[in-house]
């Protein structure tokens, strides 16, 4: 978990900077921070930790209403979160655009308030930007997904600027690693890479 300082501002401040609020991950100098959401975030992490220049990468919720949710609240729906990792990485090594390609490919874009097996808004997918820069190729690749596809108006990601990030429960990070079996059950049995084939064709390959 990383350690996070509360700032407490008037109303009029904290309305302004909520759309410019970089997350709970310091980009330290030499890297910068990137979040998706894809649905359940402990399939999330594997496809970003197989790329070189990724750093780390870190399950939490964003872009809901409430303070320090817990993994009970989001699940229940009641936060307006969404499951999500966020990533460390290394923009000399690995570039923004790259980690969009990789993202894409790990989700079903047409799906809303749902990925695979897991259904609710807190499963919804989207694109979280943290400056001008990511923004503008975020967009760019929305349409350029959407043109691939054959699929204009069909592609619910939402793509909006990042507010706060709040990692989750520490059980969750690296779960993949952590608890194989049961991670490889669950994968499996939601039906994930079996739909990503189905979208992605020869373009996905399962990490």
């Amino acid at each position: 978990m990383y350690n996070r300082t509360r700032h407490y501002w008037s109303a009029g401040l904290k309305a302004a900077l909520v759309l410019t609020t970089l997350a709970t991950i310091p980009a330290q100098a030499g890297t910068a921070v990137a979040t998706f959401a894809g649905g359940c975030f402990w399939c999330m992490e594997p496809p970003f930790d197989n790329l070189d220049g990724v750093i780390s990468t870190t399950s939490g919720y964003i872009a809901g209403h409430k303070d320090n949710p817990t993994y009970r609240e989001v699940a229940a729906g009641i936060t307006g979160h969404t499951e999500a990792v966020q990533i460390k990485y290394d923009p000399d090594k690995v570039s923004y655009q790259t980690l969009l390609d990789v993202f894409w490919v790990n989700i079903d874009p047409y799906a809303v308030n749902r990925q695979f097996c897991d259904t609710g808004s807190q499963y919804r997918t989207g694109i979280y930007t943290h400056n001008e820069e990511q923004l503008r190729l975020a967009k760019a690749s929305k349409t350029n997904i959407a043109n691939k596809l054959n699929a204009s108006g069909r592609i619910a990601t939402e793509v909006i600027p990042a507010t706060q990030f709040y990692p989750a429960e520490d059980y969750h990070q690296d779960y993949y690693l952590n608890n194989p079996v049961r991670y490889t059950f669950y994968r499996y049995n939601c039906g994930r890479d079996k739909r990503l084939k189905q979208v992605w064709g020869e373009k996905y390959q399962k990490p």
